[in-house]
């Protein structure tokens, strides 16, 4: 038995969960914000750096997969590109091909 009411234990759980969150509002303007989110079969990434935003989508049907590549700059494409592979890639390969988009990403951002 707690001494802390239900109330109260909710409380502190919601701020530790707060601690546990990125906040994007304190991450500096020259760090990369990386999302990754599942799309169906496929995946998508956003990387956001101030001003620049970097898009994949791997979109994975059963009879094919598409990949959208874009870059922007201050609201300005400067890649906008897809291919389609003529089969599904498995979920190791969207794995792949996301953390190499990603990794591409980072090795073009210069170092302070």
């Amino acid at each position: 038995m707690s001494i802390y009411s239900p109330a109260t234990r909710l409380i502190g759980a919601m701020l530790w969960l707060a601690l546990l969150v990125p906040i994007p509002a304190l991450a500096g303007p020259d760090e990369l914000e990386i999302a990754v989110t599942k799309k169906g079969l496929g995946k998508e990434v956003l990387i956001t750096q101030g001003t620049k935003e970097w898009y994949m989508l791997v979109e994975v049907t059963p009879e094919n997969t598409v990949v959208v590549r874009q870059e922007k700059e201050d609201g300005t494409y400067l890649v906008d590109e897809s291919e389609t592979h003529d089969r599904p890639l498995a979920p190791g390969e969207v794995d792949a091909a996301i953390n190499d988009y990603v990794n591409s990403v980072k090795s073009r951002i210069p170092k302070k």
